[in-house]
């Protein structure tokens, strides 16, 4: 089991990948697609599992607003992730990936994301936490519903930006089987300006994906950090985005001649 696990790893890995996900999560998940592989689960069965546990673990970040109840969450969410990279990974294995299979998977993921956003601060509202001001409100404290709904509303605005501006008819691109990161090919800075552009492009992006560090801060008991970090990463990127639409659809029509 372990030599096929080893395998499965090596052959189904992504080329650019976080490292959470090389020396960690996949691995994990490879021992998972080694068992999987000789049922007839499929990889968008598994996208449904791993949508299921997440909506569980939002649920409970809710239901259990204490230091124990934020691991045990945080704990299903990551389970939830596990599989999240298992169905790209089994789809690669079982040599049947697909563009309907991957635009299914990042669907899910867009609906994950706002759960998460509007999940923590009604945690928040119910147990207290960092308010944006840096001061700690207590429980009940309305402006952490307001910041569910701000939050909610930035994730799904974020992910339909992305949505948008990926298509073929706007990027230019075909649509792909593997994930938008694969397919991209990334130009390595020369000037000392470009790397380090090219650092904190990076480090934001580890920064916005969650599953990498979210465990980190809920041993340290902020998940209300984490949860101001991550809404303000994703009002940058649409901010960002919508410059660019505004710059691209929002000249006037050239002059014909």
């Amino acid at each position: 089991m372990l030599t096929a696990a080893i395998d499965i790893y090596r052959a189904t890995r992504k080329k650019h990948d976080l490292i959470f996900n090389v020396y960690l999560m996949r691995p994990i998940a490879a021992g998972v697609v080694a068992v999987f592989a000789k049922t007839p689960i499929t990889p968008n069965q598994v996208t449904l599992l791993n949508l299921f546990i997440f909506v569980l673990s939002a649920a409970l970040l809710v239901a259990l607003p204490d230091y124990r109840g934020g691991l045990i969450a945080v704990g299903v969410l990551e389970l939830s992730y596990c599989l999240d990279c298992v169905d790209g990974m089994l789809a690669r294995h079982k040599k049947i990936a697909s563009k309907e299979g991957h635009l299914f998977d990042f669907f899910t993921d867009e609906i994950k994301a706002v759960l998460l956003a509007a999940a923590l601060p009604i945690r928040f509202w119910r147990g207290g936490g960092l308010g944006l001001d840096g001061q700690l409100w207590p429980a009940g404290t309305s402006a952490f519903l307001f910041a569910a709904t701000g939050a909610a509303i930035v994730l799904a605005s974020a992910t339909s930006l992305t949505n948008f501006v990926r298509r073929p008819e706007v990027s230019g691109r075909a649509s792909q089987v593997e994930a938008h990161y694969e397919t991209v090919v990334e130009a390595k800075p020369k000037s000392l300006v470009g790397r380090i552009a090219g650092l904190v492009t990076t480090f934001l992006r580890f920064l916005n994906h969650y599953p990498s560090h979210i465990w980190l801060f809920a041993l340290a008991g902020r998940l209300d950090v984490m949860f101001w970090i991550y809404a303000a990463i994703n009002l940058l990127y649409l901010g960002r985005g919508w410059l660019g639409i505004i710059l691209r659809f929002g000249r006037p029509p050239r002059a014909g001649g």
